[in-house]
């Protein structure tokens, strides 16, 4: 059944930033706990973190140290999302950097399947297609885990893009130099369909993810070597001039051991070919699957630019994981609030018009005439650890 977001409480001081959250506030009732170490009491629960972290990439700000003043100040934030006594810079980079990853990925994972849910299928007659890539990710000198290149740090993001939905589905993260290949593996599930470019093209995985019971479609380089074991016709109308069952490799070196089909393509005037096991549809639908693959790179693009979330706020390898499942959770929920309120994909045009809408409607509330009692009512229909 597709998700559908209960009424807020009539005495909801920001209905939009709190209808946005509604989903999370579904799965962080089961979310595993965050627990301090030692005797200490932690002074942000996982929940102030999370609601940190999301308005942090919703309200685009450019940096850890600015969120904190915002926190500290604004008064929409100082009641709704930081704790009732403040939150110290100090205290927020130590829980950025060493709390909330096993939640957030609990959370991340949860909310992925709220949202296949909730968002349509655009291309249900392909199968089940997920988009693999990876993106670098420019960090600092100081940040020593992340290795690269003599005078360069990056780290990598491996991710899986439910193509169908328009929603990412699994990452995870390497320095940059970490190679591409083995996250193929991680990311699919059986019955799922890889799209890959040539950086991706093993001849070892083509064969490990058949038995695995995962699919592909993985462009290859155009000098691979190919033995034919069976050719299959072509419309002499279509862009595709090739299909043939075949063996990739040198025989005795690199050769795969099961057959493959391959398919080769024009696109104004340049050729692609792509293999695949997929032998349930046509030539041309193997061409626009792989075609789709730019789903992802449009993705990445439009995550990275409006949502910022490669403007590091952490320095190490747990705390830049924290902080991309964060800008990834934030960006689900915009998709099912676009989906809810508009019926449309998401959009910048509906970010700006909600980061408005919530500003427009914290600026109205006098958060000076609200009591603790009236501010304890409010609140405890949202909190997860008394529903």
């Amino acid at each position: 059944m597709p998700y559908t977001i209960e009424p807020l409480s009539k005495n909801q001081a920001i209905p939009s930033f709190y209808e946005l959250l509604a989903p999370v506030y579904k799965i962080l009732s089961h979310t595993p706990p965050l627990t301090a170490k030692g005797d200490r009491q932690l002074q942000m629960t996982f929940e102030h973190q999370l609601k940190a972290l999301i308005f942090y990439h919703l309200e685009e700000h450019s940096s850890g140290s600015h969120l904190v003043q915002v926190l500290g100040k604004d008064d929409f934030a100082k009641r709704e999302i930081t704790p009732p006594d403040g939150i110290e810079k100090s205290s927020f980079f130590d829980a950025i950097n060493h709390r909330g990853l096993d939640q957030l990925l609990y959370v991340f994972e949860k909310l992925q399947a709220v949202a296949a849910q909730t968002l349509p299928k655009k291309h249900a007659h392909l199968g089940d297609i997920v988009s693999i890539d990876g993106s670098l990710i420019d960090t600092v000198l100081s940040m020593h885990w992340a290795d690269y290149r003599d005078g360069s740090k990056k780290a990598k993001a491996h991710l899986g893009f439910d193509i169908n939905h328009s929603i990412p589905t699994r990452i995870f993260l390497t320095d940059g130099k970490g190679d591409e290949r083995p996250f193929v593996s991680k990311i699919l599930s059986p019955g799922q369909t890889g799209i890959m470019d040539r950086y991706y093209q093993c001849h070892k995985d083509f064969d490990l993810w058949q038995t695995e019971g995962k699919h592909f479609v993985c462009r290859i380089r155009k000098n691979t070597r190919k033995t034919v074991i069976d050719n299959r016709p072509v419309n002499s109308d279509s862009s595709v001039f090739y299909d043939a069952t075949v063996r990739l490799g040198t025989p005795n070196v690199n050769q795969t051991k099961n057959p493959v089909r391959l398919v080769g393509y024009r696109v104004d005037g340049k050729k692609y070919w792509v293999a695949t096991d997929r032998y349930d549809i046509t030539a041309e639908e193997v061409a626009y699957i792989y075609k789709l693959r730019w789903d992802i790179e449009t993705f990445f693009g439009w995550w990275k630019r409006h949502l910022k979330v490669y403007h590091l706020i952490a320095r190490s390898q747990y705390g830049l994981m924290v902080q991309i499942l964060a800008g990834l959770i934030t960006y689900l929920l915009i998709s099912i609030y676009c989906r809810n309120n508009f019926n449309e994909k998401v959009s910048i045009k509906r970010v700006r018009e909600l980061r408005i809408k919530i500003k427009n409607e914290a600026g109205s509330f006098n958060f000076d005439t609200l009591t603790q009692n009236d501010f304890k009512e409010q609140r405890k229909n949202h909190d997860y650890a008394k529903t």
